[in-house]
């Protein structure tokens, strides 16, 4: 009786598996029965027969006996009494492993349910990365579990059926096994949109039906082509689109379903990668190739291993014929994937390609959560790299680069090496500079340019598509604001303590342990931080390092009254170019020549203003109010707006922009409002120097004769 459930998966194993290997497998088999035992799944039937179900889904794959045994223990350890240390005494801690990494994910309580699902997912890619075969159950696990969708509530279905859709079948796409995602994608589109699958399924069976007779001419056609060349084929056969696949193209190119059916595809394979091109030469001989419609992923490979020509010919009677060629190692590896490393035993260095690219791809992933991520932002940048189409772009060494469509020389400099996405600086495109947002197409030769000193820019992120580069950035942006609010933070410190005629080396080591405790710090660094990004304030840190007692500072408010006065007497430097911690305000835009002030922003670090700004008037003399002066020589041109009434002439606005050129300035931005029809009110965002560059550009716009009055805002 209890061989009774086990008897199916038996047939299956004895095909492949060794004795030894099938009584390994059947212990397995008997501790998860027994575990399992008066478990039920959702439609009645005795829970036993899902881990069954999987190993069998594996066991067709030739997976390896620990895989088998993992797959048929893979839910114990989350819905059982046995322990992981049972299993690894057992069965060893290889399977020990596999059975910890696919079973389901202990629930955490989350803010909502989506960053539930996201954390999850994010600890099965790190399980995954340790062991390739952690994935492998995972996906059969899943399948299984879309075969039996049927018998639960429509909610839960269409939730499943989606994360399917989002999720694993993109994840089975870029391991290369592509029946998975086949029938992943067709169970997904079922169970999600049931009425949308009838009706398309309906109008496929039809359309089928009809085009019989031209398959059947077009098949002998092609033979008749082979046979002139002498190459005998393996095997010739037509290829359906799946639904899922049609509806997708229907849904995105915006097509009739006419339009999608009215070609005929093919698939030839062959025993060799010289008869690929043969059969190719024949074909192209035979027929008219579509222009700019063939591929060559055999030289090329696409991320997930998968090799084959590709070529759209015009047939007979004019219907385009859609032609893949390939070996039969490559249809199995089209076919399987990673999986195909155990699936076939010989010729083990092609079947490794694919298994290396998933590791490589997986590794990336595990480096990518390391960025600190939130666990949904983690989820997105996944999805992005599932892959929609890849560009291949070439090195200035001729080495190949796959990277998804959409990327640009940023994407290109981090996928090389995160040191030359960091100091990326500009790009060459075919020897030609060209801007870093530039969307590369296959075949274009990209040379990054470095400079030392350089660092990411935040901007990079409004373009980038790779989530190695968004992970990078962010990381680095991160680490970038950390290093200089720690600066901002001392040099504030610095200023604040020579008030009280100390330096930060005169504090005494027991009141900077005793203000850090107080403020909860684990180090002066921390503190620092805090400072620089607006959320301490100097003073009130500098009062009680240099007293460490809460009591005898605050009883001291003349003191303090000195202390802001002495303050204002010995302003911070400003040399404009601070960094992120540091920024200049929109509603006064201040530039060097400005009396200027800082406020302290909780969480932003410090926004400097005109000291005359009216937003700020509220905050003077507070403990967040900084003075601050200009460095004599800053290193940057700085925004500031001006207004200018005109009169109405054909070319005046062309004039206002040259005069402005002349004066050395550029024009960001500009907004033009309609006066009275006899003249108009022109706002410029400009770019200058400094106060007396701002006179210069001023002075020169007054003097036009199309000008009534200019000022700035």
């Amino acid at each position: 009786m209890v061989d009774d459930y086990f008897a199916p998966l038996a047939k299956i194993l004895s095909a492949h598996y060794s004795p030894a290997a099938i009584e390994s497998i059947r212990k397995a088999y008997l501790v998860a029965h027994e575990a399992h035992e008066g478990q039920s799944r959702f439609s009645g039937e005795p829970y036993i027969t899902h881990p069954i179900a999987v190993a069998g889904i594996l066991a067709q794959m030739h997976l390896d006996a620990p895989t088998l045994q993992a797959a048929l223990l893979h839910d114990v350890i989350e819905d059982t009494k046995v322990s992981k240390q049972a299993i690894a005494e057992q069965f060893g801690q290889d399977v020990a492993e596999l059975v910890d990494g696919v079973s389901k994910l202990t629930q955490i309580k989350f803010e909502n349910k989506a960053e539930a699902q996201a954390e999850n997912f994010r600890k099965m890619v790190l399980a995954m990365a340790k062991d390739i075969r952690v994935v492998i159950i995972k996906l059969a696990d899943r399948l299984h579990n879309m075969r039996t969708l049927g018998v639960l509530p429509e909610a839960k279905r269409n939730r499943i059926a989606l994360e399917t859709l989002e999720i694993y079948a993109p994840i089975a796409n870029r391991l290369g096994m592509h029946s998975f995602r086949i029938e992943f994608e067709e169970l997904g589109f079922a169970a999600r949109y049931p009425l949308r699958y009838k009706v398309l399924k309906k109008s496929v069976t039809k359309a089928r039906g009809n085009r019989k007779e031209i398959l059947t001419e077009i098949e002998a056609t092609l033979q008749k082509a082979l046979r002139n060349t002498g190459i005998a084929a393996i095997k010739i056969l037509g290829r359906e689109k799946h639904l899922y696949s049609i509806y997708k193209k229907m849904v995105n190119k915006h097509i009739a379903f006419s339009e999608i059916m009215d070609r005929y595809a093919f698939r030839i394979i062959v025993s060799s990668v010289d008869s690929c091109y043969r059969v190719l030469g024949s074909m192209h001989t035979s027929f008219k190739p579509v222009p700019e419609r063939f591929k060559d992923y055999i030289a090329i490979p696409k991320a997930n291993g998968y090799q084959s020509l590709h070529t759209v010919l015009f047939g007979p009677y004019g219907v385009p014929i859609e032609i893949q060629i390939r070996t039969d190692d490559m249809d199995a590896m089209a076919e399987s994937g990673i999986a195909a490393h155990w699936l076939y035993k010989s010729s083990a260095k092609s079947k490794n390609r694919a298994h290396l690219r998933a590791q490589a791809w997986l590794q990336g992933l595990v480096e990518m959560q390391k960025g600190g991520d939130s666990s949904l932002e983690f989820i997105e940048n996944v999805k992005i790299d599932l892959f929609p189409d890849e560009v291949y772009v070439f090195t200035p060494k001729g080495n190949i680069l796959e990277l998804p469509r959409g990327a640009c020389p940023v994407d290109f400099a981090y996928a090389i090496h995160t040191d030359i996405g960091n100091a990326c600086v500009a790009a060459k495109i075919n020897r030609r500079l060209s801007p870093l947002s530039t969307q590369l197409l296959s075949g274009q030769t990209v040379e990054i340019v470095t400079a030392p000193e350089a660092r990411p820019n935040p901007a990079w992120l409004n373009f980038v598509v790779t989530a190695k580069a968004r992970s990078e950035i962010r990381q680095s942006v991160q680490k970038q604001k950390l290093g200089e609010s720690i600066q901002l933070g001392r040099r504030l410190l610095e200023r604040a303590l020579s008030t009280l005629s100390l330096r930060l080396e005169d504090i005494s080591p027991e009141n900077l342990r005793h203000v850090l405790r107080e403020s909860k710090f684990k180090n002066l660094d921390q503190l620092l931080e805090s400072m620089g990004l607006g959320s301490q304030i100097p003073l009130a840190v500098a009062r009680r390092l240099a007293f460490a007692v809460k009591d005898e500072v605050l009883e001291e408010e003349k003191e303090k009254q000195k202390a802001t006065r002495l303050l204002a007497k010995h302003p911070l430097i400003i040399k404009g170019s601070e960094g992120l911690v540091v920024t200049f305000a929109d509603c006064c835009r201040p530039i060097p020549g400005d009396v200027i002030i800082g406020i302290l922003s909780a969480g932003h670090g410090m926004v400097i203003h005109r000291e005359q700004c009216k937003e700020v008037q509220h905050l003077h003399g507070t403990p967040t109010c900084i003075y601050l002066s200009w460095q004599d020589e800053t290193p940057r041109e700085f925004y500031t707006e001006i207004v200018a009434d005109v009169y109405n002439k054909r070319g005046v606005l062309a004039e206002l922009a040259a005069t402005i050129s002349h004066s050395s300035a550029d024009i960001e931005d500009v907004k033009v409002k309609d006066k009275d029809g006899r003249y108009s009110e022109v706002s410029m965002l400009v770019t200058v120097r400094d106060r007396k560059h701002l006179a210069q550009v001023l002075r020169r716009i007054r003097a036009l004769e199309t000008t009534i009055r200019v000022v700035r805002v």
